[in-house]
């Protein structure tokens, strides 16, 4: 790990369990997982902060998504 540890905010948490993708989120690479919590806790404006939890969970719905950009896991992971 290069970068620092971004802490998983609770409603960040009560968003995965409610919609049921804990297992997905937990199935992406660390950095994945690191990078959404720090971009939805850097947020200023609530409503933004809204906005990106919104888009993480629509891309962990949708699988093979990532920040808008196509992913697909490594063989393996």
């Amino acid at each position: 790990m290069k970068r620092p540890a971004n802490p998983m905010p609770d409603f960040v948490r009560e968003a995965l369990e409610a919609h049921e993708l804990i297992a997905r989120y937990e199935e992406r690479p660390w950095y994945q997982q690191n990078d959404y919590l720090g971009w939805i806790s850097r947020a200023k404006r609530e409503e933004t902060r809204s906005k990106r939890l919104n888009q993480m969970l629509d891309e962990l719905k949708a699988g093979g998504v990532y920040m808008k950009m196509a992913w697909r896991p490594r063989q393996g992971d």
